[in-house]
């Protein structure tokens, strides 16, 4: 059992005179057991400094906080200046610094972290090491999958995962890092082996309410890396460079279309792979798109610089397989219709996909897409993400995504304002999902591909506090049996 000073030694000159056992570590006062330090962290919508006189009262022996106002229960509180930021380095002691006995690396960038960190973590697992993952799919320590809530989790359970990732010998963590994380201190006390920025387009603004303070916060993540570290950026992406700007790791770049320290060239871009040149070495990928050549070039480097060879880091990447929701085929049982699932959920990951999936379609074959918006989330894309999908599809469905808290039809109603001309005469509304998927495929022709965009992997809708299961591949699949009866 650990005691308070010994996990206080991660915030610096920080102590208690009578020091005392601990048995754990909680930001959520309905958590707090007869032993553990509460952390009253400020939220969005709760302030966990309401709830500090409750914690003493469920037997907490310690409360850090930002201030002790409106304290009545007799117990011991510790004043930080930033508690959430004391969370996690809180955490990351009373769990014995698990990230400083591995190597891990961190991804950050509004598309491409999925792909890449889980890329990443099959490209080290067929070199033969025992390898974490830490994904919005899910989480995987070696071979065992461990459900996934939140892209990052929460200081305590991040580093409990990367705990028993120690415990399981694991000698590399791949882990998405969110911009909610960055921001939110999450990562705090996290020493990282590298830092990678994949891009960043228009996202998650019902949260950061600028592209500049979005921007601001996956930065926040390059500015911590050590100088022992690796910072490796998409300079294809204007904010590329950015991210390297004050930031103490050593630095690399990688483009697709101009000079940088990794580079790639497309070569062919056909609806069996993609084959590249990477580094003057041509490469074949079973992987579709051209935006996943970005994906491929940031796992090179990425091998590369984790000090493996050029050639084992290819072979080893040219078996790799798309990951589940992204840019994941389905067809009908004769073969003669092509579905795509895609997690793309921001106007330009929707843009990239479905101009990959038109630049191989012929003239004759359609592209019809389904697809809807969150509710609770930034408004602002809603009607762009409409264009976008009605100007380069030939049918467009809007429908219901994860409409949470909102009405699907008045989340619609939103896209629907960007669709205007002759793109509204390509769209049809259909607020039921399952209905929108099978009207696709009743519309769809011989050669026709079907694009379902938004929900990719996740395998639920939540509809007013309530998660439903639903799953686009398994509707698509079927609506595809009821067509070939």
């Amino acid at each position: 059992m650990k005691t308070l000073n010994t996990i206080l030694t991660a915030l610096g000159d920080v102590a208690v005179a009578n020091d005392i056992n601990i048995a754990g570590i909680t930001s959520d006062s309905r958590q707090v057991k007869p032993g553990f330090v509460f952390v009253a962290v400020k939220g969005n919508t709760v302030d966990g400094h309401q709830f500090i006189n409750k914690a003493f009262e469920s037997g907490a022996v310690a409360v850090i906080a930002e201030n002790n106002n409106n304290v009545s229960a007799a117990g011991q509180v510790i004043i930080v200046k930033n508690a959430a930021e004391a969370l996690g380095k809180l955490a990351h002691a009373y769990y014995d610094y698990p990230s400083t006995q591995l190597k891990l690396v961190g991804i950050t960038g509004t598309n491409g972290k999925t792909t890449t960190a889980t890329l990443a973590y099959h490209l080290l697992r067929d070199l033969g090491f025992k390898v974490g993952l830490i994904s919005t799919v899910e989480n995987k320590i070696n071979d065992e999958i461990i459900p996934s809530t939140h892209t990052t989790p929460d200081p305590v359970q991040l580093n409990g995962l990367l705990s028993k990732m120690v415990e399981a010998c694991c000698d590399y963590v791949f882990m998405e890092v969110s911009s909610h994380a960055a921001h939110q201190h999450r990562i705090a006390g996290l020493v990282f082996a590298g830092g990678v920025f994949t891009n960043i387009t228009h996202d998650h603004l019902d949260y950061h309410k600028t592209f500049d303070h979005y921007i601001r916060s996956k930065k926040m993540f390059f500015d911590g890396l050590p100088k022992s570290a690796f910072a490796l950026v998409n300079v294809d992406d204007k904010r590329g460079e950015v991210m390297l700007q004050n930031c103490a790791a050593t630095h690399y770049t990688f483009s697709v279309r101009g000079p940088a320290n990794f580079k790639a060239q497309i070569k062919e871009n056909l609806i069996t792979g993609l084959v590249l040149n990477i580094d003057g070495t041509e490469f074949h990928s079973n992987l579709l798109g051209e935006f996943n050549a970005w994906n491929l070039l940031t796992v090179y480097a990425i091998g590369i610089l984790l000090g493996f060879e050029k050639n084992e880091v290819l072979t080893a990447l040219s078996n790799q397989k798309p990951v589940e929701g992204r840019f994941d085929i389905v067809y009908s049982g004769n073969d003669m219709i092509t579905g795509v699932i895609d997690y793309a959920h921001t106007p330009d990951a929707v843009e990239k996909l479905l101009s990959t999936v038109r630049s191989m379609l012929k003239k004759e074959q359609q592209l019809i897409t389904v697809v809807g918006c969150g509710g609770d989330r930034d408004k602002t894309k809603r009607p762009v993400m409409a264009k976008v999908a009605a100007g380069l599809s030939d049918k467009t469905i809007l429908t219901s995504d994860n409409p949470r808290s909102e009405q699907p039809e008045e989340i619609i109603k939103e896209m629907e304002a960007g669709v205007a001309g002759e793109l509204i005469r390509k769209c049809l509304s259909i607020t039921d999902r399952k209905e929108a998927i099978k009207t696709a495929v009743m519309l769809a022709k011989p050669g026709d591909v079907i694009c379902v965009a938004g929900k990719g992997h996740e395998k639920y809708q939540e509809i007013k506090g309530t998660k439903f299961p639903f799953d686009d591949k398994a509707v698509l699949k079927e609506m595809f049996e009821l067509l070939d009866k």
